[in-house]
């Protein structure tokens, strides 16, 4: 869509077309070049931080065993050395060392469904609509992209991308770079896709009055819901969808039909009501709908889960996003949205060509009794994986950021501290915990691991319920411990975190066809990277949250934006572990945050 870029001033930097971004005057290009590349940390310092991060989370007899390991990976000439080397040659000659390694092993490779298990949602506040036109204008596309200059890459990958599955593994096309841009979008309703071109034929955009124009014929045209929900079949198993693909580009009209979703700049969906419930579980009901669609009854098939950017507006002004992962982070994705929800707001100043525009092209789908059956497998699958998600959203009303802020700690630390309270108190112990980091001072940065908790993490929670300690010792390892966490934070986005340079000299290793070291073969390995809570900070202007399925089967997800008086918390788990509860884990939560609010103002802030 048109991109303004604003200067300090306020004034439009110039008006975008998408052909023109390529051209875009150097300062776009001097900004990514003067970008640093991504370092290679010193060997030593992370098989240091390695075995601090395995203290919390595993038996001393284990840990002495690690060390022994460690000791032999470390030895001067040694396997790690050798694999250290090849990482540091590999950085010197590659843009960044970990880019596409990271976005092959983390996602192109990955074959569980991106459903639930990769792609993020993100719920939107309700919008009241008093009527149709409410739906179909808000449905407004990304026109307008204010804020800093960040890295033009990350914009690039967004718009007009799309995943491609593969047998082993999936690729990811983009339309963005090349000659001749996407002009359209995709639409999708009562699982009908179409393709709406949004742009006049001298390339000005559509106007909102237009684009509501065009939205009405596109609703009118797909009223009957009797079609076969083709959308379906993106939310298989990535070798199963690889096969159905395959079948169902067989066909010429099939192909062009999905190769015009492909190419769209993203996809726009309109989705049908759901079952009306209780306003307290509303908003967990939206942060599934965005998630997985519902099941193949409700949304699910109105849906394309490779295309990178759907955007959904259900009838009942529930609305918000989808994303596919293997592009793009949650803050990018995020930052886009709270320029929508800006625009949103303002008057439009353009008046509307009197010019009629020609009907939204209608994608037509040849169904054969094979492509019927991959979707009716599709279907069973995907209800399966509904079923099994347990999400709420919690809305902590009884403080935000400003809270911590005032006790000069950082509202990031507080939370995962509470986080980490929340676990110990449910299980007894604490666990490998994720918080990603981002990497985006880098060149093609993505993102490393801040590993929450710590020895100072855990020697807070278990003093915050004894009796042995007095309060004045609690709110001091509380502090101690969210300043542990900021150093981690600090050394993380500044490349020098453990998790992915662990992953490097892996990679490493396999592409050097040497014999796996001892060391990544440990159980302490696998514990350590077996995050019973996977969890992200994505902070937004708009009151908005984001959310994701967990990352192993007995674990929990946990998105949150931390507001200025309220904090969003969108929590899920799996309701075939039976040790995992969300609304438990939101219970204790919110314990926690509560009990370390009283215990920092029952207390003089110290000296630490």
């Amino acid at each position: 869509m048109l991109l303004f870029f604003w200067e300090k001033t306020g004034k439009p930097y110039g008006l975008l077309k998408p052909t023109a971004l390529s051209k875009i005057p150097g300062r776009f290009q001097l900004h990514q070049e003067a970008l640093p590349h991504l370092p290679v940390p010193p060997l030593q310092q992370t098989l240091d931080r390695y075995l601090l991060a395995l203290q919390p989370i595993i038996s001393e007899e284990e840990l002495n065993h690690t060390q022994e390991l460690v000791a032999e990976f470390r030895k001067p000439g040694g396997v790690g050395e050798r694999l250290q080397k090849g990482l540091e040659r590999r950085a010197k000659k590659t843009e960044n060392w970990l880019s596409d390694w990271w976005l092959k092993t983390a996602y192109l490779e990955y074959r569980l469904p991106v459903v639930v298990h990769s792609s993020p949602g993100v719920v939107l506040p309700k919008q009241d609509f008093l009527d149709r036109q409410g739906q179909l204008s808000e449905t407004l596309p990304v026109e307008y992209l204010g804020g800093k200059p960040l890295c033009m890459n990350q914009y690039y990958q967004i718009l007009s991308s799309c995943r491609i599955p593969g047998p082993k593994r999936d690729s990811i096309v983009n339309y963005a770079k090349g000659k001749k841009q996407s002009r359209h979008i995709t639409v999708v309703h009562n699982f009908q896709f179409f393709e709406l071109d949004v742009y006049n034929s001298d390339g000005s955009p559509l106007t909102t009055d237009q684009l509501f124009i065009q939205l009405e014929k596109i609703w009118n045209t797909s009223l009957q819901t009797n079609k076969e929900p083709i959308g379906i079949l993106t939310t298989n198993h990535r070798n199963s969808w690889a096969k159905a693909y395959n079948n169902l580009l067989k066909d010429k009209t099939n192909k062009e039909s999905v190769r015009t979703i492909e190419k769209s700049i993203c996809t726009v969906c309109l989705d049908a009501p759901m079952p009306r419930v209780s306003e307290d579980i509303y908003k967990s009901r939206v942060a599934a709908q965005m998630l997985h669609g519902g099941g193949s009854r409700w949304n699910s098939g109105n849906r394309w889960f490779d295309k990178t950017l759907q955007f959904i507006i259900a009838e009942d002004g529930s609305c918000g996003l989808v994303y596919e992962h293997a592009p793009s982070e949650g803050p990018p994705i995020v930052a886009l949205l709270d320029h929508i929800v800006e625009y949103t707001k303002k008057p439009e100043l353009v008046r509307s060509p009197m010019i009629p525009l020609p009907m939204p092209k209608k994608l037509r789908f040849n169904i054969t009794p094979e492509i019927k059956n991959d979707i009716e497998k599709a279907k069973q699958n995907l209800n399966i994986m509904v079923e099994d998600l347990d999400v709420k959203v919690m809305v902590f009303h009884q403080f935000g950021k400003t809270f911590p802020k005032s006790e000069k700690i950082s509202p990031d630390a507080f939370i995962q501290l509470a986080l980490q309270l929340a676990y110990y108190r449910m299980y007894g112990h604490v666990c490998a915990t994720y918080e990603s980091a981002s990497l985006r001072m880098f060149r093609l940065g993505r993102t490393d691991t801040i590993r929450s908790t710590s020895v100072e993490s855990l020697k807070f929670v278990q003093s915050m319920d004894s009796p042995d300690k007095s309060d004045q010792e609690k709110a001091d390892l509380l502090r101690r411990a969210t300043q542990a966490h900021r150093q981690y934070t600090d050394m993380a986005i500044r490349g020098n975190a453990i998790d992915r340079h662990l992953l490097g000299l892996k990679l490493q290793a396999i592409e050097d066809l040497v014999s796996m070291p001892e060391l990544f073969m440990d159980t302490a390995y696998a514990v350590a990277m077996h995050f019973n809570l996977s969890t992200s900070q994505v902070p937004a202007k708009t009151d908005c949250v984001m959310c994701f399925g967990p990352v192993v089967p007995d674990g929990y997800g946990i998105c949150y934006n931390p507001m200025d008086e309220h904090i969003n918390f969108a929590i899920s788990a799996f309701n075939s572990c039976a040790d995992t509860n969300a609304a438990r884990m939101a219970h204790y939560l919110e314990k926690a945050l509560l009990d370390m609010r009283i215990l920092l103002q029952s207390t003089p802030k110290s000296k630490l």
